[in-house]
């Protein structure tokens, strides 16, 4: 006794080799996530990588996939980590720092805010990172370092730091100069 559809097998054998051939070339096509391409990444960087000063604050866009296919990519919040320091805190230390007194570790903690590495091997050393990467995939970057004589503060580093406006605009995505209108009913 014969099945009836035990003749007719070769358009079903003929379609599951090519589902075959094609799963295998998609895979050969795919990029392992999990493996590292530093050198295509050291080289893509500079171009995709603007930033605002070489020693200040960074600021890296979303490139390739990513940057294309980014209205499809579900709801991200923005992730702020740090303290920003702007330019015009910096000055105001260094203004104090300027004075007989000097500036404290109690006044840069007042004016900074608690630093995100406090080193027990470099006592007299306070660093200040931030970092915000938006919902688009842009990230902002800044590390500010300050140094201490005893109590005293002797020196702060930043490099060209943004001011706080050029950071709210960096946030709103808006340009520097640009001030919301307000209409007069």
């Amino acid at each position: 006794m014969q099945m009836p559809f035990s003749k007719d097998r070769t358009p079903a054998l003929a379609s599951l080799l090519c589902l075959a051939l094609v799963a295998g070339v998609a895979g050969c096509a795919s990029k392992n996530p999990l493996m590292d391409d530093a050198p295509a990444q050291a080289t893509a960087r500079p171009a995709a990588a603007p930033s605002m000063a070489a020693d200040g604050a960074q600021r890296t866009g979303p490139t390739g996939l990513r940057r294309f296919l980014g209205v499809l990519s579900p709801y991200r919040v923005d992730v702020q980590q740090g303290n920003f320091v702007s330019r015009e805190t910096v000055d105001q230390l260094k203004e104090g720092m300027r004075s007989p007194d000097g500036v404290t570790r109690e006044q840069v903690k007042f004016v900074l805010g608690t630093p995100l590495l406090a080193d027990p091997f470099h006592a007299d050393r306070w660093d200040y990172v931030f970092r915000l990467q938006k919902r688009n995939g842009e990230v902002l970057t800044s590390h500010v370092t300050a140094h201490f004589q005893g109590n005293k503060l002797v020196d702060i580093d930043g490099g060209n730091l943004p001011t706080e406006k050029e950071y709210l605009a960096m946030i709103s995505g808006s340009a520097p100069g640009d001030t919301p209108s307000v209409r007069a009913k």
